[in-house]
């Protein structure tokens, strides 16, 4: 009676997780083929080949890229590289880029740069944030950025119990920060936690005094961004292909407005600081992310949205490319009429709008 129990258990169980992965497939754009949008004034930035997870641009219009990750499932062509930071200035006639050296004291060996945040003092003191991962585990590392030096002076790293598997982060002051966590398991559970769709993640608060989720049921939260007026907070879950825009209160707590669906899979979020646009960086067939094949690359989309919090935001497809050009987008950046586009693995794409 016991073995037959077991058996029936373990049927159910699979039969459960075979029906979930059928579903998978469908939900992942298996089959999507992508119907090209091409700008003509774009180039491949030199001096980038492994990655440009996250791009973050400063008023004054000097660009950070995080390079070189290395996330569990995904293609990676320079395992033994530590990651690096970039810079490039957007208001140069042919800006290039430049990585950026980082203080002594800080293990640069196991550097794994996933999403990336910006604070400015009042003083006008750049502080870089940065989403780490040194032996796939998550920090928040904290730079202060020399600009004449083009150097980063590492300050902190802040570690806690609830900052696990942490995605992206968005900066409100100084060490005050909402962050993504994109999986709740962090160990094998994670692939199938993905294929049951669990709606586990959240998105986390945290200060020196106090540490909190404040919005979860997620399939994957992944970047998060902030609105110019700093009232709204703006989330993707990659999985479940939308956008959830929230309202921010004065502890810190968010209330859910509205989410915006989609028919791709939305990663990194930027707004541009004087449309209060939306730019996404878009995955339109992440079964090709997944199972990673040269000769039939993911590839990459670009999605901008106008009046976000209106009743009917505009959508339009600014880039899309079938990895010939630019494999596996992340992120959409605008700096006055520049359009940088980052990647997990790949290079940079510059565009003039």
């Amino acid at each position: 009676m016991g073995k037959l129990v077991v058996l029936t258990l373990l049927g159910v169980g699979l039969a459960l997780i075979a029906e979930r992965l059928v579903k998978f497939t469908q939900k992942s754009n298996a089959f999507r083929e992508v119907e090209p949008v091409e700008r003509h004034n774009c180039h491949l930035v030199e001096g980038i080949e492994y990655g440009s997870e996250d791009i973050d641009i400063l008023p004054s219009g000097l660009a950070f890229i995080s390079s070189g990750l290395k996330y569990p499932g995904m293609p990676c062509f320079a395992p033994d590289e530590p990651g690096q930071i970039f810079m490039m200035d957007l208001n140069e006639q042919n800006p290039r880029v430049q990585a950026l050296t980082i203080s002594d004291g800080f293990d640069k060996a196991s550097f794994n740069p996933h999403g990336i945040g910006i604070f400015i003092d009042k003083d006008h003191t750049v502080y870089l944030y940065v989403v780490n991962h040194p032996h796939m585990e998550s920090t928040v590392e904290i730079f202060k950025f020399e600009e004449q030096q083009r150097s980063l002076v590492h300050l902190k790293t802040i570690e806690h119990e609830l900052l696990k598997s942490v995605n992206d982060i968005v900066v409100l002051g100084p060490e005050q920060f909402y962050a993504t966590r994109d999986h709740y398991f962090t160990n094998f559970l994670s692939l199938l936690e993905t294929i049951m769709d669990l709606h586990w993640t959240y998105v986390l608060f945290y200060s020196p005094r106090e540490v909190k989720v404040v919005a979860k049921g997620f399939s994957f939260a992944n970047g998060i961004t902030i609105s110019p007026d700093k009232k709204y907070i703006y989330v993707a879950d990659v999985m479940d292909k939308n956008i959830h825009v929230m309202q921010i209160h004065g502890n810190w707590d968010l209330t859910p407005l509205k989410v915006i669906q989609l028919d791709t899979f939305v990663d990194n979020l930027s707004v541009d600081p004087d449309t209060g646009d939306v730019w996404v960086g878009c995955h339109p067939n992440i079964m090709k992310l997944f199972l990673y094949n040269p000769e039939d690359p993911p590839g990459s989309e670009v999605l901008r949205i106008q009046n976000i919090l209106s009743e009917k935001p505009k959508i339009s497809t600014e880039y899309a490319n079938n990895g010939s050009v630019l494999q596996a987008s992340t992120v959409a950046s605008v700096y006055k009429r520049i359009l940088l586009i980052g990647t997990i693995f790949d290079k940079v794409l510059y565009c003039v709008l």
